[in-house]
């Protein structure tokens, strides 16, 4: 029964009849109709360690998003990277295996969710071919230090208990035993997207909401919203010049902030003087505003200080209409000084079918017109207070809350430093945090409902009672006892790659941790059988409960499923190739550096 159970899941998942989180709870329901699980444990799954942990970590994870500090981060790691997306990848990659080597996979990955998407917005890259790698190097991290994942934490107490039912002597392994091993693994890992992502990835929008087909302001009025920063050297032709001269002048051309040694002005004044040392924030025409560059001797500046107006928390483009019998109706857009009174920038005016960029200050404002601005949201809070005005688009109605970013860091640190240096629950550890995150008011309780990934939380909390049911029948231990039997033939290698395949197999299906205490017994039985060494064996089990790549089973590949807009298909596609470079690298490694 319990075969055809999991016949049946597999279906669901590859064939995707259902929504992967509709298929689990399906699969969840028809346990319990059979008798495998009892009614008590049925639904224990969502009280679980595990899916309460990644509720915390997803509450810890938005509360530093909210606060600016992921910003910040995706700032830096931009700075480095530049735009190109084997860079990027590569660098997220890198600093989520970091992380994961001494924290729980499923929080680093959660940590960098936001990073990732900020990323996609900010150089155009598709979110999907940024958050699978960085997911798989957040699970590829976790082979690195025995403190990492729950198999490696476990690793050694079943091997103490297995010593001692063999009679045998197995020297217990230290905190970084496997990190050349886990070192390798991650570098090939990150070196299969960089060189084969463009085959192994999907080019995709995340599947966030009903809305997400719908194309954005800028694509609607033809508009490119990109601010190009540059330098105003000495000897260049905007010097002493105001900036309605300079608009003026060169139609389709727009100055939407000036920074200079005292900071940053946005949409300055028409009167505003240019002066040599201020760096230009400039909005156009790509092409038109390079050409504006070198014909005015202006410089591009490579940090730019307008990083704050590329994040969408901050500022965007937003449709404002001009009410009927409103005090706008009849003026020019000069005689409404949006810039003095507002600090916003206008782009375009829309006006039956038509789309109106030139020459924009002479325009006589009719009921109806839509005017497309850029603006920093906060600021549009005041045009929003005017009668004659009617905000169309959805913004943010309050800033990020820069003056609890300690909170937020003490939070993530101290329930960071309870994971690693006490022996309390991870579940507890991470809600500790979390509650810290609530109580000083860095997340309203609604925000923190919107920040859990509910489709994640129901696909794993629903998967527990197939992976219970698996193991309570002997389902699992006669499917290994079987296959390892069958291969008792083999040379020591074979065997390490059949216990390691085995491994694999049973972690897309039930726990990692379920698989390893089920195997790593197993296995030393079968090294002591061979003449080959019981610790290396259960370390090879430990590992290969990290090669969870082909199913969206493994709590991080979950996670990321919804964001990334993925399909079970892409995590096969992408995932099969991970399975091979781990089990091949996995098995050389083993017997280089144990």
């Amino acid at each position: 029964m319990v075969l055809a159970i999991l016949a049946g899941a597999v279906t669901l998942f590859v064939t995707e009849v259902v929504r992967i989180d509709v298929a689990a709870i399906i699969i969840m329901v028809v346990i319990g109709l059979s008798g495998l699980v009892g009614a008590d444990d049925l639904f224990a799954g969502f009280a679980s360690n595990a899916v309460i942990s990644i509720i915390a970590v997803m509450i810890l994870g938005a509360g530093l998003d909210r606060v600016g500090v992921m910003r910040r981060v995706a700032a830096f790691l931009l700075r480095i990277g530049g735009k190109t997306e084997g860079r990027i990848s590569s660098l997220i990659s890198t600093a989520v295996a970091t992380i994961s080597a001494f924290m729980q996979n499923i929080g680093a990955a959660a940590l960098f969710l936001p990073v990732a998407e900020r990323l996609s917005e900010r150089t155009k890259i598709p979110v999907s071919r940024l958050l699978m790698p960085m997911g798989f190097a957040a699970i590829l991290g976790g082979t690195m230090t025995l403190v990492a994942s729950g198999p490696l934490i476990l690793l050694n107490d079943l091997l103490a208990s297995t010593a001692s039912n063999l009679n045998v002597e197995i020297e217990p392994y230290g905190l970084f035993a496997p990190t050349p091993i886990g070192v390798t693994l991650v570098i090939s890992g990150i070196l299969l997207f960089a060189f084969a992502g463009k085959w192994l990835l999907p080019n995709k929008a995340a599947d966030r909401d009903a809305h997400a087909d719908l194309p954005g302001i800028a694509a609607i009025y033809g508009l490119d919203q990109d601010i190009r920063a540059y330098l105003v050297p000495e000897g260049s032709d905007l010097l002493h010049r105001r900036v309605a001269d300079i608009e003026a002048e060169h139609e389709g051309i727009l100055v939407v902030a000036v920074h200079d040694g005292d900071g940053l002005t946005i949409a300055p004044y028409r009167d505003y003087i240019i002066e040599p040392g201020m760096v230009v924030g400039l909005v156009g025409d790509g092409r038109a505003v390079e050409a504006f560059a070198a014909e005015q001797g202006l410089n591009p500046v490579e940090s730019d200080p307008f990083t704050i107006l590329h994040d969408k928390e901050h500022a965007g483009l937003a449709e404002v209409i001009i009410r009927p019998g409103g005090d706008a109706v009849g003026n020019t857009v000069r005689e409404l000084r949006l810039r003095e009174l507002y600090d916003v920038t206008l782009l375009a005016v829309h006006r039956n079918g038509k789309v109106i960029t030139d020459d924009l200050r002479q325009v006589k404002l009719e009921a109806g017109d839509v005017l497309v601005l850029f603006t920093p949201w906060g600021h549009l809070d005041n045009l929003a207070k005017q009668p004659a005005f009617v905000i169309l688009s959805d913004y943010p109605t309050e800033p990020p809350r820069t003056n609890k970013m300690w909170w937020a860091l003490g939070a993530f640190a101290l329930s960071l430093s309870l994971v690693i240096f006490t022996s309390l629950q991870l579940s507890l550890a991470l809600m500790v945090g979390a509650g810290i995150v609530l109580v000083s008011g860095v997340l309203t309780a609604d925000e923190a409902y919107r920040a859990v990934s509910w489709k994640t939380i129901f696909l794993l909390a629903a998967l527990i009672p197939l992976g219970q049911a698996v193991e309570d029948t002997g389902t699992a231990a006669w499917i290994a006892e079987n296959v390892i039997n069958a291969a008792g033939g083999l040379p020591p290698w074979g065997m390490q790659l059949v216990i390691a395949l085995v491994t694999t197999v049973f972690t897309l299906t039930i726990s990692n941790v379920g698989a390893t205490v089920l195997l790593v017994p197993l296995a030393a039985n079968v090294a002591v059988g061979v003449g080959a060494d019981p610790a290396q064996f259960g370390l090879i089990v430990a590992l290969a409960a990290s090669n969870a790549f082909l199913l969206p089973t493994h709590q991080v590949n979950a996670l990321l499923m919804g964001p990334g807009g993925y399909r079970v298909k892409d995590f096969m596609r992408a995932g099969t190739a991970m399975t091979v470079l781990f089990l091949v690298v996995l098995i050389v490694t083993v017997n280089i550096f144990v």
